[in-house]
């Protein structure tokens, strides 16, 4: 309860900041994260509080991204298209591979730059503790690669907004390319919203079609860690790839928004509601953000993040242009 009421408290003074001036054109999602981090790296996260962060940025994160669905409806998924597939899942692999080629590169572990590269080209945090299921790295490891993904995913939030108009983006575009590219779920619905509704509820969709994604790459993986034990002449026990079963909660909301009419009243409710719930993960976040991990294994796996968002960055962008 002590870190779940941290982050109730901190994302409704992220609300109540937006009535400042100069402040209402951030989204609250983006206020809350700053304060986190603003908090944990300042005094520190209590350590009363903790359970309740983590329980935040996981359960709640997930229960919000469900709720989205009820502002999504099935004609708006199919936007998608094959097209949009095809670029998520290619920038998915082309940014996975090459964050492994530069890891060996510049000599980082290649445990460690799996989960990088897992954490950038997937969904984040999430995609860290899925992919070490199998990587089986050290915690310290999971730990460098959470803050790496999560400080550059925040990079990719506040940036991302600045952009559209530069490169000639429309909402379709700008939404294709956060949710192709972004690092988290909540922070691709806080850069993309930046957008506009359209782009926003885009962005979330393409997102979402990347998270289905985590599940097989992690099956790839843990494929491939096991032939190479084998190789080794070590015997490897199968872990199960873990299932995103939140992403099957958001589907089951789309169909029901798709065949039953929401009144109106009722879906401003629902819209308020998940964008407290998903201001309170991202408080969470920032709460859990470490800036000083980043340097506690040096600069090389630091460099290897950011290479990755750079590449991961202006790799969807070529292809989403090239769509357009």
């Amino acid at each position: 309860m002590p870190g779940v009421a941290l982050t109730v408290a901190i994302a409704g003074i992220a609300f109540a900041l937006r009535l400042i001036p100069g402040l209402s054109a951030f989204s609250p999602m983006i206020i809350a994260i700053v304060l986190g981090m603003a908090v944990h790296n300042l005094w520190g996260t209590p350590a009363a509080a903790k359970a309740g962060v983590t329980f935040a940025m996981r359960r709640l994160l997930r229960f919000a991204i469900i709720l989205l669905g009820l502002q999504l409806t099935a004609s708006q998924v199919a936007e998608v298209g094959a097209a949009g597939i095809a670029i998520i899942a290619t920038t998915l692999v082309a940014t996975f591979a090459f964050t492994l080629w530069l890891g060996k590169a510049i000599g980082v572990d290649r445990k460690l730059a799996e989960l990088i590269a897992a954490g950038t080209s997937i969904c984040g945090a999430s995609a860290v503790i899925a992919t070490n299921t199998v990587t089986r790295a050290p915690d310290e490891d999971v730990a460098y690669a959470v803050a790496c993904v999560t400080v550059f995913g925040s990079v990719a939030m506040f940036a991302y907004p600045l952009l559209p108009g530069l490169f000639h983006l429309d909402a379709h575009a700008y939404g294709l390319w956060a949710g192709a590219s972004i690092h988290e779920i909540a922070q691709v619905v806080a850069a993309s919203f930046q957008d506009g509704q359209q782009a926003g509820e885009f962005g979330t969709v393409s997102k979402l079609t990347r998270v289905m994604m985590l599940a097989p790459v992690v099956i790839a993986l843990g494929v491939a860690a096991r032939q190479r034990a084998r190789s080794a002449g070590r015997s490897r026990d199968g872990a199960p790839a873990p299932m995103p079963w939140f992403v099957l909660g958001f589907v089951a909301m789309v169909g029901l928004n798709s065949l039953i009419d929401i009144p109106s009243e009722a879906k401003a409710w629902i819209v308020t509601l998940t964008t407290f719930l998903l201001a309170t993960a991202l408080a969470a976040m920032g709460l859990d953000t470490d800036i000083a991990r980043l340097w506690a294994r040096g600069a090389r796996p630091l460099l290897l993040g950011l290479g990755a968002f750079l590449f991961i960055a202006v790799f969807s962008l070529i292809l989403v242009k090239l769509a357009g």
